[in-house]
């Protein structure tokens, strides 16, 4: 993941680090030059220079926030360059353009938008009628998307790994999520603060599309970024991230194996990635998993409802461990649904099962 400065005005990736090294490795000249370009376009001058266009611009997306709970969505294009925000292509209310990037950036918005109002009447990103903006088409055959503390960024792909970065509405909620975090809890991006970060994204990125195409946790495939790839030289499934199951969602030639642990047994320690953000943020995806597995149903009824009271709890502290923030999700499901409750008891189930500790005071 890219990542410069503080959070609210930070770049955060849904491609981590480690897997562009290894497609630069691996891959073709081609891949490989994709993937270094990649790398290169979400180095710290990238970002600075972003960062300075958006923080330009504040005081007009402040001026432009919705008064009421409705998406106001604004879809520019960057004309596979790399200047912010771009050419506008669509914006709300507008029909259906003739460009696809942009009608699925439009509609990715969109329902993460009403996915966070609907269930838990959140009112855009800062619950203040947010205006989502999005840029398509940035670079060339740039093979990633991002947040930026402001806007969305969508790369096209190269078309052999990895295809429009419109097409995952996972992807869409994963990044807009970084922003509902960053207003809430503002968790440190370092070592499990940080991966705490990434496995929330993962979390209500799933949720939403869970929720629009209407799955419950038992039909729904706990995968991240699944429609992104197009490399079929693997096995079985290939996506970013398994939340069911940490270290199998891909396996293939050019991006090697899924390095992501399921218990803490197996937490990676490395410099990388801030602290392994990316690759430690399994062992949290796999304790929601379990979570929601366990009480059935929609799982942003109660599994997502638990984790969004855990986010938007003052005693989260920003530089939260694995078992700060498991023992906050097992207070805040017995706090909404009762001490020893079903609710509660599945919680600690999950983090047990995953080897996080709860310390909590049960009654």
């Amino acid at each position: 993941m890219c990542k410069h400065g503080g959070i609210r005005h930070s770049i955060f990736c849904i491609v981590p680090p480690h897997v562009l090294r290894k497609i630069a490795r691996n891959g073709t000249k081609d891949q490989r030059n994709s993937a270094l370009n990649t790398l290169g376009l979400d180095s710290t001058a990238r970002a600075m220079r972003t960062t300075q266009q958006l923080l330009q611009n504040r005081t007009t997306q402040a001026l432009m926030a919705a008064v009421d709970a409705k998406a106001q969505r604004t879809i520019y294009t960057a004309s596979n360059g790399e200047n912010l925000p771009g050419k506008v292509l669509r914006i709300e209310g507008q029909s259906p353009t003739d460009d696809n990037t942009a009608d699925e950036a439009y509609d990715g918005l969109g329902a993460t938008f009403d996915f966070y109002w609907q269930i838990y009447k959140r009112n855009s990103i800062d619950n203040e009628g947010l205006h989502l903006d999005a840029t398509v088409h940035f670079g060339d055959k740039y093979n990633n998307a991002f947040w930026n503390g402001q806007q969305m960024v969508f790369g096209d792909g190269d078309g052999v790994i990895f295809t429009r970065f419109t097409i995952a509405i996972d992807v869409i909620g994963h990044e807009l999520t970084h922003g509902v975090t960053g207003h809430e809890a503002n968790l440190t991006y370092l070592g499990q603060s940080g991966a705490l970060n990434e496995h929330v994204s993962d979390v209500f990125g799933s949720l939403v599309k869970q929720f629009a195409l209407k799955q419950d946790a038992a039909s729904a495939d706990w995968l991240i970024g699944k429609d992104l790839l197009v490399v079929q030289d693997g096995h079985g499934e290939q996506a970013l991230r398994s939340m069911k199951a940490p270290g199998t969602a891909y396996d293939n030639r050019v991006m090697g194996k899924d390095p992501q642990p399921a218990e803490m047994k197996n937490y990676v320690h490395t410099a990388q990635d801030h602290g392994g953000v990316h690759i430690n943020s399994g062992i949290p995806n796999r304790a929601f998993y379990l979570v929601a597995e366990k009480l059935g149903g929609s799982a942003w009824e109660k599994a997502g409802q638990i984790w969004y009271d855990t986010i938007r709890d003052p005693r989260l502290r920003r530089s939260a461990s694995f078992a700060d923030f498991a023992a906050r999700t097992a207070f805040n499901a017995g706090h909404r649904y009762g001490t020893h409750s079903t609710e509660q008891q599945a919680v600690l189930e999950a983090w047990k099962t995953v080897g996080v500790p709860v310390g909590i005071q049960l009654s």
